[in-house]
């Protein structure tokens, strides 16, 4: 059946439309559970762990564990995807991550929250995304690729077993899964004492489930393609330079899974916010300063290009198939979150003093 459609429409619109249902579902689940990795860290660089942070690691270990899942039965092969199979930066993932977490701290979310927040009526996220992803671009192709390309030299680790955190235990996609279901168990208990209601612990679960979604589907157009078509899954800071760049620069986009999942993103957080009654305008004030807003976008565009990724597309999307560079660059991002989130407590304090 999916041969048919390849040929009747080609493979474009199909990852096209691909994107599109796995941008609505992540959107609409990310803005019912309110996931946002910058609340989690938040919560635990203030030494209380809470709901924030339960709807992250039940949205994590969800995309793990249907990852991983799909792997075991063979329904999934992700041994190609770009996150294992091509050289690997462990300075940028270092360094990038570093620089994203101190970012969306700064600008108060991450590049996938930011959009989400951008559906409801956050005009403080739409410009900061729109920052995020010019700078970004810039990083990629523009005039800041030097100076990323220098930083993600200083320490490479080749393609393949090097990158895969499961191979270089000797550990199969059995027992990843078994473990996987385990520590989902366990957030989703963690969850449960927080006082998490359970439609917010099912978008959360909605999250993950997002991300093994958007590997599959790429991954069953590749293999029924007679072009090379590269695997993916959610993930923003790449895909948002696509689009706006295509908007502005080509008379039509491309169609690939990352067009289409920005938009579907976007519809989906909108309609949920518009359902509930949740969308308002919100501007910049007083108490939210465009400049630190700003600041924090840039370093999230460049740091989210020079780790790989952005916090759902290392650190989920990256995350779920045991990507190494993935899991350090979303430690990284965690460490320079509750840094600057303890540096920003720190200065509020000795200014009321």
């Amino acid at each position: 059946m999916l041969e048919s459609l390849i040929e009747t429409y080609g493979e474009g619109p199909l990852l096209l439309g691909a994107g599109a249902l796995v941008g609505i579902l992540f959107g609409a689940a990310a803005q019912r559970s309110r996931f946002c990795l910058r609340a989690a860290t938040v919560e635990v660089a203030e030494g209380y762990l809470g709901p924030r942070l339960a709807i992250w690691l039940i949205a994590f270990t969800t995309a793990v564990c249907a990852v991983q899942c799909l792997i075991a039965f063979n329904w999934l092969d992700v041994s190609e995807s770009r996150q294992l199979a091509t050289t690997g930066s462990l300075s940028g993932a270092i360094v990038g991550g570093l620089m994203f977490g101190v970012g969306m701290i700064l600008a108060r979310g991450c590049a996938s929250r930011l959009l989400v927040l951008s559906a409801t009526g956050n005009l403080r996220a739409i410009v900061t995304g729109l920052v995020l992803t010019l700078v970004a671009q810039s990083a990629l192709r523009g005039a800041l690729a030097p100076p990323r390309e220098a930083l993600a030299q200083v320490w490479t680790i080749p393609g393949g077993s090097a990158r895969d955190i499961l191979d270089q235990f000797g550990v199969g996609a059995g027992t990843a899964t078994i473990f996987a279901v385990l520590t989902l168990c366990a957030a989703l208990f963690f969850g449960h004492r927080r006082g998490l209601a359970y439609n917010h612990i099912l978008a959360g679960v909605g999250v993950g489930l997002a991300v093994a979604l958007g590997w599959q589907l790429t991954y069953l157009v590749a293999v029924n393609s007679f072009d090379v078509i590269a695997i993916s899954s959610v993930t923003f800071t790449g895909p948002s330079t696509d689009t706006l760049m295509g908007l502005v620069n080509s008379r039509q986009l491309p169609l690939d899974f990352g067009v289409g999942l920005v938009p579907g993103v976007f519809v989906g957080a909108g309609l949920t916010a518009a359902i509930r009654g949740e969308a308002k305008i919100q501007r910049f004030g007083e108490d939210t300063p465009m400049e630190r807003y700003l600041i924090g976008a840039a370093l999230m565009g460049f740091g989210g290009m020079l780790a790989g990724g952005c916090a759902v597309g290392a650190g989920m999307s990256g995350g779920a198939i045991f990507a190494l560079t993935a899991w350090v660059a979303v430690a990284s991002m965690w460490i320079g979150a509750m840094l600057t989130h303890r540096v920003t407590l720190y200065q509020g304090r000795a200014q009321s003093a």
